[in-house]
């Protein structure tokens, strides 16, 4: 599968659909900023599929399709038409992306996430006549857009941290601050993963995501991370400049929120105002964490 192959389908559209337009907007948007299809001069109450496709950085495949018909005006707007069948149902246009999967025949074992967050997803967005479910790249598209979703909004300051022994990215809203802040944990597969962090700077939160678990020389080194190297990076959070030092909090995801549970509970360093937890069946124990960190 290749997009350039999508494009070269696109040139083969039947000349009666010359005057089909589908437009996406906005074009260019942060990845959970919700956005608008439409397509246009479609035959009253035709069936349509619209396919969203885009290549990551592994170079692997993903999409998301929904089946409409048009109004009586050939009109489909997905946000008010409803989407019959397809990766995602109802009235959501974000589910173009939300319900992404690799494409079939991909590889086993992909995840969904963002390595380089200062380049975007190039999402092709195609209107397929009928109601189609497999073998979009071998089909001729009616029309096609394109947008970019971003993890960094314009403005967004990224900055390498290797400071008292911590390795990790901060990320700073535009304008002055002062800004609440927040230490982002990542979980088990280690490494250190930036996207969650550069959403939270783009809606006003100066995040600094922590590598804890590395994957380079892992025994090495996380044999020596313990509560002291957390206080560290909660204090050169905290103690930045722009960061408003009596808003600044603890965002664990798996194995993370195990560490930002103990943590919040025997840190002279870190005061808790405020704890809530959502119910994960991968918290884990005490003991599982201090063996694992050898504290």
């Amino acid at each position: 599968m290749t997009l350039p192959g999508m494009a070269a389908k696109m040139g083969e559209m039947d000349i009666n659909d010359a005057s089909l337009v589908i437009v996406a907007h906005p074009t260019r948007g942060l990845v959970d900023e919700k956005f608008h299809v439409d397509v246009l001069n479609l035959r009253p109450h035709q069936p349509i599929t619209l396919h969203s496709v885009f290549q990551s950085e592994e170079n692997d495949f993903w999409e998301a399709y929904g089946h409409y018909i048009s109004d009586s005006k050939g009109m489909v707007k997905a946000d008010e038409t409803e989407s019959l069948g397809g990766s995602f149902t109802g009235k959501d246009p974000m589910g173009l992306i939300w319900s992404m999967k690799p494409v079939p025949g991909s590889r086993t074992g992909l995840r969904f996430r963002k390595r380089d967050v200062q380049t975007p997803y190039v999402v092709h967005i195609s209107v397929f006549d009928g109601h189609i479910s497999s073998g979009f790249n071998e089909k001729s598209a009616l029309a096609c857009t394109v947008m970019e979703r971003w993890y960094m909004a314009p403005g967004v300051c990224r900055i390498d941290i290797r400071q008292d022994g911590v390795q990790g990215t901060l990320f700073l809203p535009p304008g002055p601050g002062p800004f609440p802040g927040i230490l982002d944990l990542w979980g088990g597969g280690g490494g250190l993963v930036e996207y969650r962090s550069a959403l939270l700077a783009s809606h006003g939160y100066a995040s600094l995501a922590l590598e804890y678990l590395f994957q380079k020389n892992t025994s090495e080194k996380s044999a020596a991370i313990g509560e002291q190297y957390f206080e560290a990076a909660f204090n050169i959070l905290k103690n930045h400049p722009k960061v408003a030092s009596e808003r600044v909090g603890l965002f664990g995801l798996s194995f993370g929120t195990s560490v930002a549970l103990v943590m919040a509970g025997n840190s002279t360093t870190i005061s808790v105002s405020i704890l809530q937890t959502f119910p994960c069946s991968t918290v884990c124990s005490l003991f599982m964490i201090t063996t694992c960190f050898k504290t």
